[in-house]
């Protein structure tokens, strides 16, 4: 009787303790840039969307109150690194999210992984994410290189866009970029004239263009993301490249238009996963994110990207009953319910952890064709879905083979 005694109060009170564990706060954390050239384009406005989606889920997951960090990782491999391996030691934090800098995503990749831990990339672009460096605990959200160049690369070359020559930004994204649209360039009947690579940051752009203007080339590919392209594209327009060349922004966003202004974006073509002004719901939510915006700027799709991410992270901890501590058990679950929210519709979690949706094919608008800021995008195409992303088979993702 007394050792059944003891058993029946051990199980109360290993009860009473999973549940004051349920109780916890869940901390989710944004790391970005918020203070260099990416700061525009993910920065605070992925912590607003991030805290939109906590605050919209109701601000507590199975009871358990949300919370979300964020933090600077300088474009710099080491100090994300370091950050996150602070957040998941010693602050408790179970997702890491957005990670523009495809070199700090990769170093975060693999840290989430050893710490059995969620890492979701918004801005991260690098398609090895579902690729060779894929894990059980990664999903990569909205959109890669290889979507970008092939729904984009593809598109020119069809159009007689024949000749390129690269302006890459010289880390990992940029290199992955260029990479996957000459595939694409060369396997649509196109050539390669030659590439040139600048840092990150560069003020001065001026050598780069040169040698662009002298390849021979017809289409200038930028494989250059945030101010860097804003900054780029400028410069080429006052060296007249735009009368002479296509200029290709192979990730080209909402933000770019509104720094270098519609004038000198003429003709750009684009693809997003999706677009502030694409629909009602996307309409509705984007004037709400505008309004908690220290600047009331609208959203581009990589902070929409947060949003959908998270909603989609706190159903899946919901499913499991709050625990969350098992990163990949979390991510398994993601994938095992389908994706559905107002910015990006319908979608799957792969295997892989590629998130897979339709995209959209944008072209600046001409001036005159304009309604009032931020609207300087037509939707000229959608890529469905099945299309939208590197085939499975194809990415050597080693949880698949």
């Amino acid at each position: 009787m007394l050792r059944k005694l003891v058993w029946v109060i051990g199980l109360m009170l290993a009860a009473g303790a999973a549940h004051a564990a349920d109780q916890s706060p869940l901390r989710i954390a944004v790391l970005n840039d918020l203070s260099s050239v990416y700061s525009d384009y993910q920065g605070i406005g992925s912590v607003i969307a991030a805290q939109m989606a906590v605050d919209d889920f109701g601000g507590k997951v199975a009871g358990r109150p949300v919370e979300v960090l964020s933090a600077d990782h300088q474009m710099k491999p080491d100090v994300g690194a370091a950050i996150a391996r602070r957040w998941f030691d010693n602050d408790n934090v179970q997702l890491i999210l957005d990670v523009p800098n495809s070199s700090v995503a990769l170093a975060v990749n693999e840290i989430a992984r050893e710490k059995n831990k969620v890492l979701i990339g918004s801005g991260a672009g690098t398609s090895l994410l579902t690729g060779e460096k894929c894990t059980p605990n990664t999903v990569h959200w909205t959109y890669d290189t290889w979507a970008l160049a092939h729904g984009v690369a593809k598109a020119v070359v069809q159009q007689g866009g024949k000749k390129w020559f690269f302006i890459t930004s010289d880390y990992a994204f940029g290199h992955d970029l260029e990479k996957q649209a000459s595939d694409v360039v060369k396997a649509n009947g196109g050539e390669v004239i030659g590439a040139v690579r600048h840092p990150l940051g560069t003020s001065d752009y001026a050598s780069f263009v040169l040698q662009a203007q002298a390849s021979g080339a017809d289409v200038i590919g930028f494989a250059t993301p945030g101010g860097d392209l804003s900054n780029l594209v400028k410069q080429a327009n006052e060296f007249g490249l735009a009368k002479t060349h296509r200029l290709v922004g192979l990730i080209f966003a909402i933000n770019n238009v509104e720094s270098i202004g519609l004038a000198s974006s003429q003709g750009v073509v684009a693809l997003n996963a999706t677009y502030w002004d694409l629909n009602d719901a996307t309409r509705a939510w984007s004037k709400r994110f505008q309004a908690r915006h220290p600047r009331k700027v609208m959203p581009n799709d990589q902070q929409m990207g947060v949003y959908s991410a998270v909603l989609h992270y706190l159903k899946a901890v919901e499913k499991l009953g709050g625990e969350a501590n098992d990163g990949a058990r979390v991510v398994a679950q993601m994938k095992q319910i389908p994706t559905d929210d107002p910015l990006f519709g319908q979608g799957v979690i792969r295997p892989d952890g590629r998130k897979i949706h339709q995209n959209y094919i944008l072209r600046t608008k001409r001036p005159e064709d304009v309604k009032g800021q931020w609207d300087y995008f037509d939707v000229i195409a959608t890529v469905p879905a099945a299309e939208s992303f590197r085939p499975m088979s194809e990415g050597h993702c080693p949880l698949v083979q």
